[in-house]
């Protein structure tokens, strides 16, 4: 009865923020088409966008699959351990140094839909994050395994960078090398970046560990026969 009731409660759960995730994307993407401001070349290369859509289909996967009765498999299980570091790195960096960014010359006059806005970048980390912590009855990473989380955003930054050099737009300012800081700035941001990941992946696996061991249950590979 428990096994039946957590897969709902989590996988109901995982569902919504998934579904929540991908619309808030879809709404913005029909928002900008209304008013003839989409580029998707530029939009869909905003790391915001890319993890909202990574964290949306991992999380409505997993969340499927439990309402279907199954267990998680430990490689989906990692992928959210990626999601929730990567949505709390859109948090942070969002609050902290975009919220108050200069608007885009072509956007003068356009203010983004607020609610898609805010479950992106404030509503889905936090409940993304939390639902990675408290499913401590779904299989556990060992702790290397969260070295993986770093792959993601080294990818996006090789593609931005690469990007950047080829048709010179960024899509942050803290990564463009002809900015302020000039290219020690922009390689001292990526190495803040790596390690600030590689740091909240241990972090989470961590705190979702030391939950586990509090509350003593199992992972669900031990209970394997």
């Amino acid at each position: 009865f428990l096994s039946m009731l957590y897969k709902g409660v989590f996988g109901t759960l995982r569902t919504l923020i998934g579904l929540g995730l991908l619309g808030s994307v879809l709404w913005q993407v029909t928002d900008r088409i209304r008013v003839d401001l989409f580029r998707p070349t530029e939009y869909f290369a905003f790391f915001s966008i890319t993890s909202a859509i990574f964290a949306g289909l991992v999380v409505l996967v997993s969340g499927l699959m439990l309402l279907q009765g199954k267990s998680e498999p430990e490689k989906l299980n990692l992928l959210r351990l990626i999601a929730a570091v990567s949505m709390i790195i859109v948090g942070v960096v969002y609050h902290l140094l975009l919220g108050d960014s200069a608007v885009d010359p072509r956007d003068v006059g356009y203010e983004w839909p607020q609610i898609p806005n805010l479950v992106i970048h404030t509503y889905a980390p936090i409940l993304v994050v939390s639902d990675y912590l408290l499913s401590i009855r779904g299989p556990r990473p060992k702790w290397r395994k969260a070295l993986w989380v770093v792959v993601y955003p080294l990818a996006w930054l090789g593609f931005s960078l690469i990007r950047g050099l080829t048709d010179g737009w960024w899509p942050y300012w803290f990564i463009n090398p002809g900015s302020e800081g000039g290219v020690i700035g922009m390689l001292t941001y990526i190495l803040v970046i790596a390690l600030a990941f590689i740091s909240l992946g241990f972090i989470v696996l961590g705190l979702r560990l030391a939950i586990t061991k509090i509350l003593g249950v199992p992972s669900e590979q031990s209970r394997q026969p």
